[in-house]
């Protein structure tokens, strides 16, 4: 069984106003709810795990009403012990397969989900990304120093795959060990774990601001008008 891990344990604010990022509104419904029905709907992934903050029961609740999904799972104080805490709280299921999805990144397709998880076939973690388009400026004290080269340079996204056993193993040997590691390919990379780089979307973008908030109510308007699922 392959499952999918959404990690909505973050208390981001920065869009202002008293909701966590994933529980604002996107076309009437929360963002986390178009995330987990994204995921939820592919027809290889067996289930879903919510890692969710303690104080947003009642939110998480409200926003997963008439979903069939996993009982949420309460995250830790970073994002990388919500993982490890998903991981663990997952494991009685035997799941082959994980793939660790942000709850802010509603608009991932069956085509990415299915890219990652093919690539789960001959390599033990893989992740979506798509290749830097604008030139890169490094700066030092508002003046740039030197153009860096961006070819073979990819934005990350999620989802993240990874052979369940492998990244269980990785995340209890790097607890405790001080280091901020942003992304869990980043775990396996610092394991000398190999990791594979598969084309994600430019609409499978992650919603931090008001601009990628205004941005995703005009994706998902265009999409419904088109009569398409995002």
């Amino acid at each position: 069984m392959n499952i999918a891990i959404i990690v909505a344990a973050g208390r981001g604010y920065r869009l202002g106003g008293p909701l966590p990022k994933q529980y604002l509104p996107l076309a009437g419904q929360p963002i986390l709810r178009h995330t987990i029905q994204a995921l939820a709907a592919h027809p290889r992934i067996g289930a879903v795990q919510v890692l969710i903050h303690p104080d947003d029961t009642a939110l998480y609740t409200a926003a997963t009403a008439g979903l069939s999904i996993l009982p949420p799972l309460l995250g830790g104080a970073a994002r990388q012990d919500s993982v490890r805490l998903g991981l663990e709280g997952v494991a009685a299921l035997n799941p082959a397969n994980v793939l660790i999805h942000d709850a802010v990144r509603p608009f991932i397709t069956h085509a990415t989900i299915s890219a990652v998880l093919d690539a789960l076939q001959h390599s033990p973690c893989a992740l979506a990304g798509v290749p830097l388009a604008d030139t890169l400026k490094r700066v030092e004290n508002g003046r740039v120093t030197a153009t860096v080269d961006r070819a073979n340079l990819y934005r990350a996204q999620t989802p993240q795959g990874f052979g369940f056993a492998a990244i269980l193993k990785a995340h209890r040997q790097v607890q405790g060990l001080g280091i901020e590691f942003t992304d869990d390919c980043m775990i396996a990379e610092h394991l000398g774990m190999p990791v594979e780089m598969v084309l994600g979307s430019e609409d499978n973008f992650k919603i931090t601001t008001a601009q990628d908030l205004q941005r995703a109510e005009i994706f998902l308007k265009t999409k419904l008008q088109e009569g398409a699922s995002p």
